[in-house]
C-alpha cells in the first residue's frame, strides 16, 4: 500500500489522455494510511498469538490452510483502501465494504472485474487508489502465496503451495529446488513488467497509466484506467502489443525459462503451448469471418475486424478481460465461442486463470481411451501428452473431479443467481403490472451464465449487463459476495478454498 502514496500528489499521478492533476488526494492518502495501520496491527496480533507456536516443517494441509486462508485475509485487508477513503462507485454513492471486498479479491484474483462506474473522475476513485486497484493485479499475478515459497524454502509444504498456485502435471526440465523456482519466476515476471511499461511509455503513455496497464496485462487481469479499457487509447500499435504479452503471460513460465537458456525448440515441441496458440488461431479465424459476413461493429475493414478478433480472443482466453470493442453486439457465434473460451484459460503455470489449456488436453485424452475400452474392453493402451506417458491414476482421476467440481459449482451458483437476484438489475420493476418480457427473462438467464463463468474463471467481462461495456455495480449485495468467493474459487484452484469449510480438514489426526 505504501507503494501507492506518492500516485496521491500531482506530479506522478498524469494520465495520457486527461488533464494533469491539480491538488493532493488527500482522501486517498488517509485511506491508504489508514488500511496500512489496520494491517499492521492484525500482523502484529497474529506474531503475538502463535510466538509459542512449535517450530516444525509445514505439511501439506498446513500448506493447503496457508493458502486458503491467505486469499481470505488479503481480500478483506485489500479491501480496506477503497472503503476508507470514501471512493465512490456512482452518483456520490460510495462503496459498501462487500463492494470493497469484491474489487479487492478481483484485482488479487486477476479477474478484472469491477463495479466502478467512472475510472476517469479523481473525485470518484483518486490516482492513489487506482494505483492500488492496479498493483492488486501485479500481486496476484503469480499468486501471492508463490512467493511465500522463496520464504517458506522446500519441502512438501512448498511443493503443495506451488501445485496449488500452478496445476497441471509439471514440465520436463522444472528445476528441483522450489525456492529457486519461485525466485526465477518472479525475476521473470518482474522482467516483463518493467519491459512491457517502458514499451508503452515509448507508445506514448504516460508512466502511470504504463505502469497499471502493464500490471493488468502480465498478470491477465484487465484492471484499467479508463472507462473503454484499452479502446480509449485508440491505438493499433498498443493493442497489437498487448496482444503479444497477454499471449506471453498466458504460456507456461517454465517454458520461458526453457526458452531463454535453451532456446525456442522446447516452446513450440510443448503440446499445451501448441494447442494454445491452435485455439487462438482458429476461434479468430471464425470470428472473423462470421463478423465479417454479418458486418458486425469493428469489422469496417479486413485489417481493423482481424485485430478486434485476435486482441478478444486473446484477451478472454487468456482471461486478461481488456477491452477495445463492444463484443457483446456482435454476432451469435463470436458470442458463443467468447463464453466457451471462458472455459478453457491460459497454460498451466502462466498467469491466467480459467480451467487450464492441458487439463482439457488430459480430459480429451481420457474420454478418449473410455469411448475405446466400451467396445474394446481388453485393450490397453497408455495415456500419452507429448511422447510423455501420464500414467499416474490420481492425476487422472483428479483431472476428471475438478471438471465435475467446476461444473458443479457454475451450475448451483447459476442457479442460485437466476433464482433469488432482483428483477431490477435488468432494468425492469417487479412489481409492474406490465408483464415481463420474455427476451429479458432470456437475457437474466444468459447473463447470469456469463457473469457467474467470468468470474468463476477469473475473465472479467462477460455478456449482457456484465459485457465490454457494462460493469457489476447493478447486482444486488448478495450476488457481489457470492462473486467474491467464485473468484477466489477459480484462482486458488478450488481445492485449497473448498477444503477450510470441511471440519474434518482442521483435525489434528
Amino acid at each position: 500500500m505504501a507503494f501507492s502514496l506518492p500516485f496521491a500528489f500531482p506530479l506522478l499521478a498524469n494520465r495520457t489522455h486527461l488533464p494533469a492533476a491539480s491538488e493532493i488526494e488527500t482522501g486517498g492518502i488517509f485511506g491508504l494510511l489508514f488500511s496500512m495501520a489496520i494491517s499492521l496491527l492484525i500482523g502484529l496480533l497474529l506474531l503475538l498469538a502463535g510466538r509459542r507456536g512449535r517450530a516444525a516443517h509445514l505439511f501439506r494441509k498446513e500448506a493447503m490452510a496457508i493458502v486458503g486462508l491467505s486469499w481470505v485475509l488479503a481480500t478483506v485487508l485489500g479491501a480496506l483502501p477503497y472503503y476508507l477513503s470514501g471512493t465512490e462507485i456512482a452518483d456520490g454513492r460510495s462503496m459498501t465494504f462487500i463492494e470493497a471486498m469484491f474489487e479487492s479479491q478481483s484485482g488479487f484474483s486477476t479477474t478484472g472485474a469491477t463495479v466502478l462506474t467512472d475510472l476517469e473522475s479523481p473525485s470518484s476513485v483518486p490516482h492513489c487508489i487506482l494505483f492500488w486497484r492496479s498493483s492488486t493485479h501485479f500481486l496476484g499475478g503469480l499468486g501471492i502465496v508463490v512467493l511465500f515459497v522463496a520464504i517458506l524454502g522446500q519441502g512438501s509444504a512448498g511443493k503443495a503451495m506451488v501445485r496449488a498456485e500452478m496445476p497441471g502435471p509439471s514440465k520436463e526440465g522444472s528445476m528441483p529446488r522450489m525456492q529457486h523456482t519461485a525466485l526465477v519466476f518472479a525475476g521473470i515476471y518482474g522482467g516483463l513488467n518493467a519491459i512491457l511499461t517502458a514499451i508503452y511509455m515509448f507508445e506514448g503513455m504516460t508512466f502511470f497509466d504504463a505502469l497499471c496497464h502493464a500490471f493488468g496485462t502480465m498478470a491477465t487481469g484487465g484492471f484499467s484506467t479508463y472507462n473503454r479499457s484499452l479502446g480509449g487509447f485508440d491505438s493499433p500499435l498498443i493493442e497489437y502489443t498487448t496482444i503479444l504479452f497477454m499471449i506471453l503471460a498466458g504460456t507456461n513460465f517454465t517454458l520461458l525459462y526453457l526458452t531463454m537458456v535453451g532456446g525456442p525448440k522446447k516452446l513450440f515441441g510443448d503440446v499445451e503451448f501448441q494447442t494454445y496458440v491452435g485455439i487462438i488461431a482458429v476461434m479468430t479465424g471464425g470470428i472473423l469471418f462470421f463478423g465479417m459476413r454479418a458486418e458486425n461493429v469493428g469489422f469496417d475493414s479486413l485489417a481493423s475486424g482481424f485485430r478486434n478478433s485476435l486482441f478478444q480472443v486473446v484477451s478472454i482466453m487468456t482471461t486478461t478481460g481488456y477491452g477495445t470493442a463492444d463484443f457483446d453486439q456482435w454476432n451469435n457465434f463470436a458470442r458463443g465461442s467468447l463464453l466457451v473460451l471462458m472455459f478453457i484459460g491460459g497454460c498451466a503455470g502462466s498467469t491466467g486463470g480459467g480451467l487450464k489449456v492441458i487439463r482439457h488436453v488430459l480430459f480429451y485424452k481420457v474420454l478418449l481411451h473410455e469411448i475405446e475400452l466400451v467396445y474394446r474392453p481388453r485393450v490397453v493402451r497408455l495415456i500419452r501428452i507429448g511422447g510423455n506417458i501420464a500414467d499416474d491414476p490420481s492425476m487422472l482421476r483428479g483431472i476428471m473431479v475438478y471438471f465435475c467440481l467446476i461444473l458443479g459449482i457454475f451450475i448451483g451458483s447459476w442457479m442460485l443467481l437466476v433464482t433469488f437476484e432482483p428483477s431490477s438489475t435488468w432494468g425492469f420493476l417487479p412489481d409492474s403490472p406490465q408483464a415481463v418480457d420474455s427476451n429479458t427473462l432470456d437475457e437474466k438467464l444468459l447473463d447470469c451464465a456469463s457473469a457467474v463463468a467470468a468470474t468463476l474463471n477469473n475473465i472479467g467481462p462477460g455478456l449482457g449487463v456484465v459485457g465490454a461495456t457494462q460493469n457489476y455495480a447493478g447486482f444486488s449485495q448478495g450476488a457481489k459476495f457470492l462473486f467474491v468467493w467464485l473468484m477466489m474459487l477459480g484462482r486458488v484452484e478450488v481445492f485449497s478454498v473448498l477444503v477450510l469449510v470441511f471440519p474434518t480438514f482442521w483435525r489434528r489426526s
